[in-house]
């Protein structure tokens, strides 16, 4: 509300008496009038538009004039009332600017400041006009518009510093800085002011610097802090009370630390070590000794690679007792992660002085634990690490840390750090040092029957690292610990390695059976089992483990890997030994067993992985076979071989097709390896072996008959039917052998050399066919006649033959057949040069159709015995050599000729050439 006017006419008069006779009247009188003046323009001026700035400027130059011809003297009580009034007036006009300005939006910001400009200006009016003559109590008056003047400064301050606080905070900075330097006129002298807007610079700064903590420049927050260090420089001096001085010496130290964190974030630590010097210095022992200082300062001297004063920072921290855990743990942490494994010693040494100074957490201690472990840094940095953190964690202190159940998870932790360090290391192969931290944690593990599983497991891994060490005593005793407390298939897993590793086979095997009866085993340790047998080349500890396994299929649960690939395996392994055919004979039988019950799709696999499987055990059985043939091991050769067509069979026909060249061979040689077995072993066949036999040839001859020419070797083709014969023959089935035979005459496949063969095959032994061989020698000799050169060699033996098997089988009763042989042999050897037909053939061919004579003399057969000594007269006469035979045999003739009218047969006996 407007104050009222206070002064009375009678003043007024008295004044103006007491003034007419002051010698400056006239100067008070024109500044006043000036004054009077700028308070009249303030009163006119209208509401809705802002004060100009120059009137404010103005008129706090008029108050600087007059101020400087105060005091005013005494009797010139009137100049002061007119002051006085012209105050009241001033004030009165700020009123109603500001009344005006409330119902509607302020002009501007510089409007509303002139006004707060305008009301000091009016109390200082006061100020000069304090004692006036008939005002009642002028002084309590001037003195409440002097504080009303000093709460209305600090609102304008605090006014200005909320505005640009808001402005912060919807991120225009831009706004809120320059409310900050305008704020900077509102401070007045006050250090209250200053330590206020010193505050709002550090706040800003503090923003700033957690937005940009991770990306961006500090620039702009270390211009905030100077600007905050800047208003604390000025505050100082012009604090008037300790507290004042305490409070703003705080403040500045704070700002030099949060100055010191920006230069450190820049890089720049040089910096950091000059601020963190200077707060150290100041005040002397009084100085700053903020538990942030030691951190800032070993950071700063690590930036600069200066280890020696980071370390001696470090350690000067053991002996502040007012440095909170977090703080030195983290120190701990930057120290090592800066020096590296040159910083291990150190890092074990501070924090081992920290437990003998002061209570340390056992989470502290899992933190420094942790970062000395750290990560991977390679075989060398890992076993340094290591070794430090082996003496560290087995010190009595530390472990006394963990003792308690109110430290339960940080035991838990302490535990999984030294378990994930042995096993980094595990994993690097540094088994050493694997042992050590895994016993080193082996000391958070608490005594109970609740961690008698993990204490197991620990002492199971133990082992591993010291069979890795090829100490075998040691992983045995630690086997046999964790056993006690459970048992279980690990430990009899772990056991077979070491029985691997001694040779001890039977051992081994022995474990594998133990494995089989423990309640969590499951399959796939029969198949680790087998790997880690194969690896140590103990054969029959991995057949062992692999027929166990075997047992499992039947039981109709999921198993690790399909039942084809177990006996594939199998096979594969015993393919490795010596003398392991009947084993491979079994798992191959059992193959086929397997995959002709589930069906070839269930048991090999569908597709083409299914094919190559049953391709793989068709190609070894034959291999197997092959070699069993070249070791003369005939029963085994014959085994194997009939598989082949075994599995083949499983496939679709037209995968038989493709295989039926494979399928082919297979029969026939398994049938040859039989009777060349029989031939040794001198026990003949079975009737139901030797039907079994005949049926496989049945199905060779089929696939015989349907391969084009070439797709089977010839050799083989014959061999197909020397036993098809052989096997007919023991059926008594003539006709099939004369049939098999013929149709083998028939083909491209056959020559002159195997129906030789064949024919001499027929003409001996037991299964004697002579018109099986004298039809085979008769397609020979044509054979072998019709070449453009032929052998006569072979042709003679050919002939000789003949003649042999017809006169056995035709000699009696078809003495004509035996005749015309020999007249062949004659036509063969008319034409020839001499020699080219054997000698001694020829020879044979002369005497034994001379002698043929003999008994149809003594029958009184003449004709006959003609017919036979003409026979051989001819044949002697072209055999060289034989002209004493030849010259014997025309007389002979001669005389049997003119005799045989006169005298009986009986009485002409020829004599037997020799």
């Amino acid at each position: 509300m407007r104050i009222a006017e206070i002064s009375t006419p009678e003043h007024r008069q008295a004044a103006a008496a007491h003034d007419s006779q002051s010698p400056s009247h006239h100067q008070h009188e024109h500044i006043i009038s000036q004054i009077e003046s700028k308070i009249k323009q303030t009163e006119t001026h209208p509401p809705a538009t802002p004060l100009p700035d120059s009137l404010p400027s103005y008129l706090s130059q008029l108050l600087t004039n007059l101020t400087q011809l105060a005091p005013f003297p005494a009797t010139n009580n009137s100049l002061k009332l007119h002051l006085w009034k012209l105050s009241y007036r001033l004030w009165n006009a700020c009123v109603d600017l500001s009344n005006a300005a409330s119902i509607r939006s302020p002009s501007s910001n510089c409007s509303t400041q002139n006004v707060a400009k305008l009301r000091h200006m009016a109390a200082d009016m006061l100020s000069l006009a304090v004692d006036v003559v008939g005002v009642p109590s002028p002084f309590i008056k001037s003195a409440f518009s002097i504080t009303r003047r000093s709460r209305e400064r600090k609102l304008l301050l605090d006014l200005n510093l909320a505005r640009s606080r808001t402005a912060w905070e919807v991120s225009d900075k831009n706004l809120a800085l320059t409310l900050m330097n305008r704020s900077k006129t509102l401070l007045f002298g006050s250090p209250v002011h200053f330590k206020a807007l010193a505050e709002q610079f550090l706040y800003f700064a503090k923003a700033d610097l957690s937005r940009k903590e991770n990306n961006g420049s500090f620039n702009d927050v270390l211009k905030l802090l100077k600007e905050a260090l800047d208003l604390c420089d000025k505050g100082l001096p012009i604090a008037r009370t300790r507290e004042e001085m305490v409070e703003i010496k705080g403040l500045k130290s704070k700002t030099m630390r949060f100055i010191s964190a920006v230069h450190l974030q820049n890089g720049e630590f040089e910096s950091v070590i000059k601020c963190v010097k200077v707060l150290r210095e100041n005040g002397g022992e009084a100085g700053d000794h903020h538990a942030s200082l030691p951190v800032l300062a070993m950071k700063a001297w690590l930036g600069l690679g200066r280890y020696s004063e980071a370390e001696k920072e470090l350690k000067d921290m053991v002996a502040n007792k007012g440095i909170p855990e977090g703080v030195w743990v983290s120190a701990v942490e930057t120290y090592f992660q800066a020096a590296g494994n040159a910083g291990v010693e150190t890092t074990k040494g501070v924090f081992l002085g920290l437990l003998g100074r002061c209570h340390v957490s056992a989470r502290a201690a899992v933190r420094v634990v942790h970062r000395v472990v750290g990560d991977d840094n390679g075989i060398e940095g890992s076993r340094i690490r290591a070794k430090v953190v082996a003496e560290l964690v087995a010190d009595e202190r530390v472990i006394a840390l963990f003792g308690s159940e109110a430290v339960a998870k940080e035991r838990t932790a302490m535990h999984s750090v030294l378990w994930n360090c042995g096993s980094c290391n595990f994993r690097l192969k540094d088994y050493e040092t694997s042992a050590e931290m895994f016993e080193k944690s082996m000391l958070y593990i608490p005594h109970n029957l609740e961690n008698r599983v993990l204490r197991a497991k620990g002492y199971r891994v133990l082992c591993l690292c010291y069979l890795g060490l090829t100490q075998l005593d040691r992983a045995q005793e630690y086997i046999n610990e964790a056993e006690k407390l459970d048992p279980n298939t690990i430990c009899a897993f772990l056991k077979l390695k070491i029985c691997l590793q001694t040779n001890d086979h039977c051992g081994a095997i022995n474990q594998i059976q133990t494995m089989i009866t423990c309640l969590d085993f499951t399959p796939d340790f029969l198949s680790l089992s087998a790997h880690e047998a194969v690896a140590s080349r103990a054969l029959p500890v991995a057949v062992a483990a692999l027929s166990n396994f075997l047992n499992f299929y039947n039981s109709g649960k999921p198993m690790p890997t399909t039942e084809v690939v177990v006996l594939r395996t199998l096979v594969t392994i015993l393919s490795q030994d010596v003398g392991k055919e009947a084993e491979v004979l079994q798992f191959l039988k059992q193959a086929h067993m397997r995959a002709s019950g589930l069906g070839a799709e269930s048991f090999f696999g569908k597709g083409e992985v299914g094919r190559r499987e049953q391709n793989w055990f068709a190609v070894t059985s034959w291999n197997f076979g092959a070699k069993c043939g070249k070791e003369k091991n005939y029963e085994f050769c014959a085994e194997f071989l009939r598989l082949v067509p075994g599995f083949y069979d499983l496939m679709g026909d037209g995968q038989i097709d493709e295989n039926n060249v494979t399928i082919c061979r297979s029969l026939i040689l398994s049938v040859s390896a039989v009777i060349t077995s029989e031939k040794l072993k001198m026990t003949p066949l079975t009737d139901a072996e030797v039907k079994h036999a005949a049926e496989l040839l049945e199905r060779a001859g089929k696939i015989l008959n349907s391969l084009s020419v070439g797709n089977i070797e010839a050799d083989l083709y014959l061999i197909y039917v020397l036993n098809a014969y052989d096997m007919q023959g023991r059926l008594n089935n003539l006709e099939s052998q004369q049939h098999i035979v013929k149709s083998f005459a028939s083909t491209k496949t056959c020559t002159p050399r195997y129906l030789l063969q064949i024919g001499l095959n027929a003409s001996q032994g037991p299964r004697f066919n002579a018109e099986v061989a004298t039809f085979a020698l008769s397609e020979c000799l044509s054979g072998f006649l019709s070449s453009p050169s032929p052998n006569y060699q072979d042709v003679a033996l050919v002939v000789r033959k003949l003649i042999l098997i017809a006169s056995i089988h035709k000699g009696n009763t078809d003495d004509d057949a035996v005749l015309s042989m020999y007249k062949q042999a004659y036509r063969i050897m008319v034409g020839l040069k001499e020699g080219e037909y054997p000698t001694e053939e020829g020879k044979w061919l002369a005497m034994t159709a001379w002698n043929r004579a003999a008994i149809p003399v003594r029958m009184g057969q003449i004709d006959v015995a003609k017919k036979w000594m003409d026979t051989g007269l001819e044949l002697a006469r072209k055999v060289a050599g034989m002209e004493t035979y030849q010259a014997y045999m025309e007389d002979y003739v001669a005389e049997f000729e003119k005799k045989f009218h006169t005298q009986t047969a009986g009485r002409i006996q020829p004599p037997i050439l020799q």
